[in-house]
């Protein structure tokens, strides 16, 4: 058994120097006993031999030097061998990466997505507080808790980031301090080295507070990227349980806040009443933004209402609804449940179509949670005049517009929902959405849309048959 010491558990370069000198002398991953130096070392290893000659050209790919560097900072101390192991196999299979289901391969990548994770974390996480230094000057001091030795690794993007501030990052395993013209390391620290808060703390609180958007709150896609255990270190993680608990409360009053505006306009009491309120209305940002407003088209009075996103590139220039992409897909799944779309009123929770300048190219954007709930008071007239028995919602933002809330479509479509009107909300994803995606997610998709609109269908029917007993 021949002894692989690092001297540094971080150092690829030393990794990568004693690995090319075993594999040229022909030791197979078996015969080698590594080590980080962070733990104990096989009692039965010898040292290390002595280069004589080559055996063979080493071969690493670009791919592998990649990830073995964000690989051999992870604290797993089987790191060093899997990487010597996939090393040699390299010699004879240049093409191993490319292998999905090796076991060498999947433990690498993975190991390098948690390192690489792990970075990303400690930029995001990363909180300065400021304190006086010993020559009275000011310095931004943290206190970071990293899972794996990225502290080195992380260095250059701090100092690049920060470079005309003095600054020190403490952890449990070093300290790095800049002076504003050199890094320098210092050994580990603990927590109460780092100051606990600063002057500027109750200002950047307020901002915290002040965008919180609770339309938005996802959490557990919140908790997923700002995992709980970072909240100790970041001041604004004390107002989120209560900014989580009255999120629903904000947001009712922004839906109030937006309705409010209407509160002294009378609704239009036609069709075309509307449409000329919509082409004037310039409540929000998106009707400010010199396109035509896209009115809904239809029966005067429909069973079905039809609601979607906002006009696109194509309705807004033919002034109609669905007529782009999204709406020939549309057109052709009602066709095939056996809803004919003539005899809905078809129209969008959004009127004027929010976009994102790209050249002569105008792509598509969608849009807030209050942008949708200022128009709500125009989607709520056309649903007054139209008076639906089903409205079908077609994705989060046609949801929203009815219900006054963001459901999970993945969750909730397919499900009737009961208004207050009589009328049944009926959910699925939006056609554009469909368009999207690529390969079997794209068939399965489309295989749930029809099935949606096929359940869409049979109430419609009931509703017929319902009416027809009656008359």
């Amino acid at each position: 058994m021949i002894a692989a010491e690092l001297a540094e558990p971080d150092d690829f370069e030393a990794w990568r120097d004693e690995a090319r000198r075993l594999i040229m002398q022909g030791v197979a991953p078996e015969d080698a006993a590594w080590s980080d130096g962070t733990g104990a070392m096989d009692l039965f290893a010898g040292p290390s031999p002595v280069q004589s000659g080559s055996w063979r050209e080493v071969r690493a790919s670009l791919a592998f030097m990649d990830l073995a560097r964000s690989a051999v900072l992870h604290v797993d101390p089987a790191r060093l061998g899997l990487l010597y192991r996939i090393l040699w196999r390299l010699q004879d299979r240049p093409r191993l990466l490319d292998d999905a289901a090796d076991r060498d391969v999947v433990a690498l990548e993975r190991l390098a997505k948690q390192v690489r994770r792990d970075i990303h974390k400690m930029r995001a996480f990363v909180r300065f507080r400021a304190v006086t230094d010993e020559d009275g000057g000011e310095r931004y001091v943290a206190w970071f808790e990293p899972e794996h030795r990225i502290e080195r690794a992380n260095a250059a993007f701090f100092v690049n980031r920060f470079a005309s501030q003095r600054w020190s990052i403490l952890t449990p395993r070093l300290s790095l301090h800049w002076d504003g013209a050199a890094l320098f390391e210092g050994p580990a620290a603990a927590r109460g080295d780092a100051p606990a808060e600063d002057a500027i703390e109750d200002l950047w609180l307020g901002y915290y507070r002040s965008i919180f958007n609770p339309a938005r709150l996802k959490v557990g896609m919140m908790v997923k990227e700002m995992p709980r255990r970072y909240w100790k270190n970041l001041p604004e993680a004390s107002q989120i349980p209560d900014l989580i608990a009255s999120a629903h409360k904000r947001e009712t009053a922004m839906i109030d806040t937006g309705t409010d505006l209407f509160a002294q306009e009378p609704a239009p009491l036609s069709l075309g009443g509307v449409a000329e309120g919509i082409a004037r209305c310039r409540r929000c940002p998106i009707g400010c933004n010199g396109t035509r407003a896209v009115m809904g088209e239809g029966p005067e009075l429909a069973e079905l209402m039809i609601v979607g996103e906002q006009p696109g590139d194509s309705e807004e220039r033919e002034h109609r609804p669905f007529v782009g992409p999204a709406g020939q897909l549309l057109d052709r799944a009602l066709g095939e449940a056996g809803i004919d779309r003539s005899r809905a009123f078809v129209t969008n929770a959004v009127k004027h179509f929010k976009f994102a300048p790209r050249g002569k190219r105008r792509l598509h954007q969608t849009p807030t949670a209050n942008e949708i709930d200022m128009c709500r008071w125009w989607l709520d007239t056309e649903r007054a005049l139209v008076k639906p028995k089903v409205i079908l919602a077609l994705g989060a933002t046609g949801a929203r517009g009815l219900l006054g809330r963001t459901p999970a479509i993945g969750r909730e479509r397919g499900q009737a929902i009961a208004m207050a009107d009589g009328s049944t909300v009926w959910l699925t994803a939006h056609p554009s959405y469909l368009l999207r995606l690529e390969g079997d997610a794209r068939e399965r998709e489309h295989a749930r849309f029809a099935e949606d609109l096929a359940g869409l269908a049979r109430i419609l029917a009931t509703i017929t048959i319902e009416a027809t007993h009656r008359s």
